[in-house]
């Protein structure tokens, strides 16, 4: 049974982030880290990309939120997340999983299925890793998803159910699901995916967003829904992915003048 579900909240929640501007640890890729940190900056919050295993587990210490993107892997990079990871888990610090291109290579999908198995807050992914983490042949291109959040949406709430997290998954539409409730997000813009890094992007704003709601389904929710909102804004007027891509973190900056939108977050059935 689905309880009541206010989506105008999520304002409040924007607010919370930007007063409390939140310390993001980020272990992501290289591709990502330019966007990402830029990306948290524009929402308001605090971004570090820090991945030596020498102070990963340090860096987790500090930070309100921790963010794990297996993009380019190696193993050194490895260490560093699993030391980070223990470190948050030590303190209650949420952490939110980003199985880039699971099911792609046998080494990437182990590392995936390991780190998920360390207990994320919340596991972000498209509809083809999420079904490789479900133990489903997922349907990878590359880091790309063949896949759509339907086809996933059974295997994430099982997923979500037998890990004990949250998993978000990505696509034309967007579901959040702990295994018993499930949330549907209608934002966003088909130029998106024309732009690299932008789920890697939507990753640490999920974090950012676990920094300041308690409820992690919700606050996986706001953050696809503020996300694609601003994918929205930007896509206007923009002649191509190139504009997107500037105007996206100038739409972020600028999110808390648009409280006029509805936030277009539904239950699910």
């Amino acid at each position: 049974m689905q309880t009541a579900f206010d989506a105008s909240r999520g304002w409040d929640a924007l607010a919370r982030l930007r007063q409390q501007a939140p310390l993001v640890h980020c272990i992501t890729n290289y591709v990502a880290m330019d966007v990402a940190a830029n990306a948290l900056l524009a929402i308001g919050a605090s971004p570090a990309m820090v991945h030596a295993e020498e102070e990963a587990a340090d860096f987790a210490a500090i930070s309100a939120a921790l963010t794990i993107n297996i993009g380019t892997l190696s193993p050194p990079w490895v260490r560093g997340m699993e030391l980070a990871i223990g470190s948050a888990a030590a303190r209650g610090t949420p952490w939110v999983l980003d199985p880039v291109g699971a099911g792609a290579t046998p080494y990437r999908t182990g590392v995936a299925a390991d780190l998920a198995r360390r207990h994320p807050t919340v596991i972000r992914g498209n509809a083809s890793e999420i079904l490789t983490l479900a133990g489903e042949v997922g349907g990878t291109k590359g880091v790309d998803s063949t896949r759509t959040p339907e086809e996933a949406r059974e295997a994430a709430s099982a997923l979500a159910a037998s890990l004990g997290c949250v998993v978000s998954v990505t696509g034309a539409v967007d579901h959040v699901t702990d295994g018993t409730r499930t949330l549907a997000i209608h934002h966003g813009d088909p130029m998106m995916t024309r732009v690299t890094a932008l789920g890697c992007a939507l990753t640490v704003i999920t974090g950012a967003f676990l920094a300041v709601e308690k409820d992690p389904v919700h606050a996986a929710a706001y953050a696809l829904a503020f996300f694609g909102l601003a994918g929205e804004m930007a896509a206007s007027g923009s002649i191509g992915p190139g504009t997107l891509r500037v105007r996206l973190l100038d739409a972020l900056y600028i999110l808390d003048t648009q409280t006029d939108k509805q936030l277009r977050i539904q239950p699910v059935a």
